[in-house]
């Protein structure tokens, strides 16, 4: 396997996930943001991720594991996904297709 599933929390799972939809490095991940790979995960990945998936590609980042981001962080995650998928329907009734 590649460089994502050494990170913490990230096994060779996530990796295959993440590497189908373009993501190969934690510079990539970290520049698209977890949010939105994981949005990206959920439209174009075979498999679709749980909330926990966002909290372990966070925690990776963050070299933590995925349970602490999820005990300290879920609320902020969940407003954020929350706030580009929102954004994204209002665009979509506006007839503004974009790729978040």
């Amino acid at each position: 396997m590649g460089e994502l599933s050494k990170l913490k929390g990230l096994g060779p799972k996530s990796e295959r996930c993440l590497n189908e939809i373009g993501i190969h490095t934690k510079e990539q991940l970290q520049e698209i943001g977890a949010v939105r790979v994981f949005i990206k995960l959920k439209k174009e990945c075979s498999t679709k991720p749980s909330l926990n998936f966002l909290y372990a590609m966070v925690g990776a980042l963050e070299n933590e594991h995925w349970a602490k981001v999820a005990k300290s962080e879920k609320g902020r995650l969940v407003l954020e996904l929350d706030g580009y998928q929102e954004l994204e329907e209002m665009l979509r009734a506006e007839g503004i297709e974009i790729e978040i």
